[in-house]
């Protein structure tokens, strides 16, 4: 059996259940763990069902303790004391394709498999899967607004991620990354190939991004939350082009444009001190 634990925000959630969708194409025994990071203050929301409808074979309490080897009978915890505990999690070392991930059964995989690789053989069903619903995603008249424009225009998303990318806990992986050079540069390169471009800013930090956008062309998006972001992510892909973050949300919505001509642009760097060449596909233009 492999068990994948579900974490993170919507995006890391996508990327790991189109891991599990490919160990299930391959006939092994799959199911996923969203139990371990849910449910505790703080802890972002499981969105796959809500946004996706899409539903899984879950693993159980019992599955979960049996292969990370984590009961608390005092028997088996004086087994483990003597001789160590026998687990079978497995954590990704680092940000890049790792073929232990799709070659190991039986495993319990923990991280966030963020790399097309993990589910190039399945990525037609990967689409198919994470097809928007329009008429369940209960888009307000403002959303649809918004949506109107993107599909009349020759429509660029900009994705501008702050709040928690600021915060000093990450140890500055994030840092110097997103800056506001690196949008201007990815928007002059747009428009090299898109003269007429809009764009339209996605944003969890509104007034700053209403503050450093302030063109003609560009539109400052308002009235996702936490909870409704998936809307955002649904604009981002109806867009023509896409100007990414080092962020697995926008990641996912310029991957899911189906536009054939799409110009997607990402930072040249992922994260600071670690070399993340996987999370790129090959369309992408790394400025």
């Amino acid at each position: 059996m492999v068990i994948v634990q579900l974490s993170g925000g919507l995006g890391n959630q996508m990327f790991e259940y189109a891991l599990y969708l490919r160990l299930k194409a391959e006939g092994k025994t799959v199911k996923i763990d969203d139990t371990t990071c849910y449910g505790q203050e703080g802890n972002r929301p499981r969105q796959l069902g809500q946004v996706f409808g899409i539903s899984y074979d879950r693993a159980s309490e019992k599955e979960i303790i049996r292969m990370t080897d984590s009961s608390m009978k005092p028997l088996i915890r004086l087994r483990r004391k003597i001789f160590g505990r026998k687990s079978l999690a497995y954590r990704e070392k680092d940000t890049n394709f790792d073929p232990k991930a799709v070659n190991s059964d039986p495993i319990f995989l923990e991280g966030c498999f963020q790399s097309e690789k993990y589910f190039a053989p399945v990525k037609e069903q990967v689409r198919e899967a994470y097809r928007f619903q329009k008429d369940k995603l209960g888009l307000g008249e403002k959303t649809l607004k918004y949506l109107e424009e993107i599909e009349s225009s020759a429509s660029v998303s900009i994705h501008v991620r702050r709040g928690d990318y600021l915060d000093s806990g990450h140890g500055g992986i994030y840092t110097g990354i997103c800056t506001l050079e690196y949008y201007q540069k990815a928007m002059e390169e747009i428009k090299k190939r898109v003269p007429d471009a809009r764009f339209f800013v996605f944003t969890n930090d509104y007034p700053w991004a209403k503050e450093h956008f302030e063109q003609e062309d560009c539109c400052v998006v308002e009235g996702s939350s936490e909870d409704t972001g998936y809307q955002d992510m649904y604009l981002m892909s109806r867009c023509r082009h896409n100007i990414i973050a080092n962020s697995s949300f926008s990641w996912w919505g310029a991957w899911l444009n189906d536009n054939p001509e799409k110009c997607v642009i990402a930072p040249k760097r992922w994260l600071n001190e670690q070399e993340c060449r996987d999370i790129y596909t090959e369309d992408m233009i790394r400025l």
